[in-house]
């Protein structure tokens, strides 16, 4: 099953800050939900384990993420895979992109996902609605974390 999601948000921060702390693993594993390991990698990714509960579905994601296309400090891609066992796999990408607006920072994004086994069979409504209220609640934390 695929998905996308596309997003923005205002931040009351530099695009500089926004841009370190989006690269800042102990900023990135407070601001994501269920994250409960996330470190940086020798080839420039981090190894990420988060535990998510999606309708009647819970399980522990272990995967990578990597970020490409490098572009600092306007934006990268992030790309990560996980598996969670019985419940299926996830993998995707977002685009992420830093623009200066209002005196502060506008991040927007650019998701897109697949997702497999016992995931996938609860239904477009369900994953949308928790990927959606997954997203907000990283970048509510998010915005937090930069406004410090």
């Amino acid at each position: 099953m695929a998905m996308t999601m596309n997003g923005e948000v205002q931040l009351a921060a530099p695009r500089e800050a926004v841009w370190e702390k989006l690269n800042d693993p102990s900023v990135l594993k407070a601001c994501i939900p269920g994250c409960e390991e996330l470190e940086k990698t020798d080839d420039g990714g981090f190894r990420a384990t988060a535990k998510m509960k999606v309708g009647p579905v819970s399980a522990r994601f272990k995967g990578k993420v990597t970020l490409s296309d490098l572009d600092p400090p306007n934006g990268y891609k992030i790309s990560g895979e996980g598996e969670g066992g019985v419940a299926g796999f996830a993998k995707g990408g977002a685009v992420v992109k830093l623009a200066e607006k209002d005196g502060g920072t506008l991040l927007s994004y650019d998701v897109e996902a697949q997702i497999g086994g016992k995931l996938a069979q609860l239904g477009q409504r369900l994953i949308n609605g928790t990927a959606k209220k997954l997203a907000d609640e990283f970048f509510a934390n998010f915005a937090k974390a930069v406004q410090g």
